[in-house]
């Protein structure tokens, strides 16, 4: 169970530190390392057999998760910056990079690294996101996370260039610090 903090505050981590965690096909977790259980304070018993989606955080847009899901039913790995949430409510965001985990050619979960995100790229991303959020609060269809994520990737496409992992790829590496 996740507590509300009254005054959350950004936890952060080292670069050279790296949240690991594999789930099966339905996003459950079947494996955390030690990095993420002390960064998002769970035990690994408040981890295992959770969805993954227990740590998200409130500020997060659902059209990134629509994106995330899209890329990964083509078996393609999805990267992203992620806002998640604490055990005991505070926050920490993350640059995330997804693969499909196989076996014998079938994806049977994926894994999940995740680093710490350069304090540039949270400014930048942080700001798409909100207007992400304006656009799924002002969107009453069932369509909320698909409707964001194509305004994202049509602004994104008009005013970088790029799509989606391209542009968190760039603000990741044009802003290590």
């Amino acid at each position: 169970m996740i507590k509300v903090a009254s005054d959350p505050i950004e936890i952060t981590f080292m670069s050279d530190e790296l949240i690991v965690s594999k789930t099966d096909r339905n996003s459950n977790i079947t494996y955390a390392n030690r990095t993420f259980m002390k960064i998002s304070n769970f035990s690994e018993d408040a981890l295992l057999g959770k969805p993954h989606n227990m740590i998200r955080h409130p500020d997060m847009p659902k059209g990134v998760f629509h994106g995330l899901w899209k890329t990964l039913k083509t078996e393609s790995e999805f990267f992203g910056f992620v806002k998640n949430i604490t055990a005991d409510g505070n926050y920490y965001w993350v640059f995330a990079n997804i693969t499909p985990d196989y076996f014998k050619g079938e994806v049977i979960g994926f894994y999940s690294v995740r680093r710490k995100a350069p304090e540039q790229a949270i400014r930048t991303i942080e700001t798409l996101y909100q207007k992400m959020l304006t656009v799924e609060c002002n969107d009453k269809s069932s369509n909320v996370g698909e409707h964001s994520w194509e305004w994202l990737m049509k602004h994104l496409q008009y005013t970088m260039g790029m799509n989606y992992n391209q542009a968190v790829l760039s603000l990741y590496q044009d802003n290590q610090e």
